[in-house]
């Protein structure tokens, strides 16, 4: 990993959840970590408990959306030798219907997981490729995999990631830089639980935070994707041709995780 990857890494979206595992886990490699997040407390916790394993880390609390996100982020990355960039920024799913819902939140979630997400990739890949090795991975979501009532949008900006990520190693492989989609399904992490997902449902695939962050790792030199957390299968159903059935039985099931409004 230190070889490949280091010595340093930028995570956006590192300071909980699958982010935060991330951050524990390329310390534990040896791994110097940059950490962007807009939560500051719980991006203190997490740098105060990876800066334990001996590794250096700058924090810094930032919302992506802002007009200034990436001049912010060069100003404490410029010196450094970067050598993997973890985009794991890109929760905000807003649960509305599209046609009555606020354009402004939806915009928001273009932005984040979509414009952000590029400016950044754009930015550190370009360093990765000059410098002939590293990595890129995205975190993505099986939402991108089928469209889904009231998260639409983010169903769109999901496969968007994914397509846009096996286009981008297709680019990068032959400069040495490894590029990755790691697409979750439900996962046990406190954005999850903040937006009401019942984990308890029973046969319902739970998936844990170390446990796809170490997958996500372990598979880097190995893209374009990699379905996590032992959702292969239901992402091969969710591609199939009859859109229509398989849109209608992804709304009945989904009815099941989230509380009624």
């Amino acid at each position: 990993m230190l070889d490949s990857y280091g010595p340093w890494a930028v995570i956006a979206g590192g300071s909980e959840g699958v982010g935060a595992a991330f951050a524990h886990q390329l310390a534990d490699a040896g791994i110097n970590l940059v950490l962007i997040a807009r939560k500051p407390g719980p991006l203190a916790d997490t740098a105060a408990q990876v800066r334990a394993k001996g590794v250096e880390v700058r924090t810094l609390e930032l919302d992506l959306l802002a007009p200034e996100a990436l001049r912010t982020i060069r100003s404490v990355t410029d010196d450094l030798d970067v050598g993997l960039l973890i985009f794991n920024a890109g929760a905000n799913s807003y649960g509305h219907e599209f046609v009555t819902g606020d354009l402004d939140r939806v915009r928001e979630v273009i932005d984040l997981n979509i414009t952000a997400q590029l400016a950044l990739t754009h930015h550190f890949g370009a360093r990765l490729k000059q410098r002939g090795r590293g990595g890129v991975l995205l975190v993505g979501s099986m939402a991108g995999y089928l469209g889904q009532a009231q998260i639409s949008v983010y169903s769109a900006v999901k496969a968007f990631s994914r397509v846009f990520a096996e286009g981008l190693w297709l680019e990068l492989r032959e400069h040495g830089v490894d590029v990755l989609e790691l697409v979750l399904g439900v996962t046990r992490t406190p954005a999850m639980a903040r937006a009401g997902l019942n984990f308890d449902i029973p046969g319902l695939n739970v998936a844990e935070p170390d446990d796809v962050a170490r997958e996500g790792l372990a598979h880097l030199a190995h893209g374009p994707v990699l379905v996590a957390g032992g959702n292969a299968d239901a992402a091969v159903k969710r591609s199939g041709p009859d859109r229509a059935a398989l849109a209608l039985g992804a709304h009945e099931a989904s009815k099941r995780l989230l509380p009624k409004a």
